[in-house]
């Protein structure tokens, strides 16, 4: 299974700490934030990645590279400007087939503003529909949450309502009828989702948004404690 980072973002509520550097590379525990997914993916087993990449993107090219200090091979998309989540991912499909007009297999997809210990290991191979999210427990930031879980399905409506994440397991099937071009992945998972073609699970470890300097700084804290468990 191939993996997309997702890190085309501006990164406007982490200034100052993005005006000169892509979200991606902000330092968490001595290391950038996509280092710890690369790592992370890598002792998974994972070994294709692609990055999207645009705000200070040259950045993120030269501190990675090819990728084969971590054992990997990583390709890149470029946003000339940010094309939002599911238009990034609709431009680097190409790069996450294996170039069969009829591969509809899944791919990995993680936000590369978040941090987790969340077990890449465990991702299903296969999943029961178009997308398949993890979903965590509502942090402060975001009480109400996005979508509901029943029964390993994620629908609009329901009691147990839960956070998406940013970790997903993605079809092509599920961008079939979405435009190229500037687009936000939340329509096209809401459709997906009405129509019946969304599984999840819910994960109950380690996991913030690092989408401002107060997160950020809360993360470095929690992590300095060497405390377990879940801050979201």
């Amino acid at each position: 299974m191939k993996v997309m980072i997702l890190a085309a973002g501006l990164g406007k509520r982490l200034r100052p700490l993005t005006l000169n550097k892509p979200k991606p590379l902000v330092e968490v525990a001595g290391k950038s934030l996509i280092i710890h997914h690369i790592e992370q993916l890598a002792a998974a087993g994972f070994n294709d990645i692609v990055i999207n990449h645009s705000w200070h993107g040259e950045q993120i090219v030269n501190a990675l590279g090819n990728g084969s200090r971590w054992g990997v091979n990583i390709a890149y998309s470029e946003e000339p400007e940010p094309l939002e989540t599911a238009g990034g991912i609709i431009q680097a499909l190409p790069l996450l087939k294996d170039g069969q007009s009829e591969d509809n297999q899944p791919f990995l997809v993680v936000n590369g503003d978040v941090f987790t210990d969340y077990p890449f290991d465990l991702v299903p191979d296969s999943i029961d529909g178009q997308a398949h999210l993890i979903m965590v427990n509502n942090p402060d930031f975001r009480k109400t949450g996005d979508f509901a879980l029943q029964q390993g399905r994620v629908q609009e409506q329901g009691e147990q309502w839960l956070t998406y994440s940013g970790i997903s397991v993605l079809t092509p099937e599920l961008f079939a009828d979405t435009p190229t071009g500037v687009q936000a992945l939340a329509p096209v998972l809401k459709q997906a989702i009405a129509d019946g073609e969304v599984t999840g699970e819910h994960f109950q470890g380690l996991w913030t948004d690092v989408g401002t300097v107060e997160r950020l700084n809360d993360l470095e804290q929690y992590l300095a404690g060497g405390s377990s468990g879940s801050i979201c």
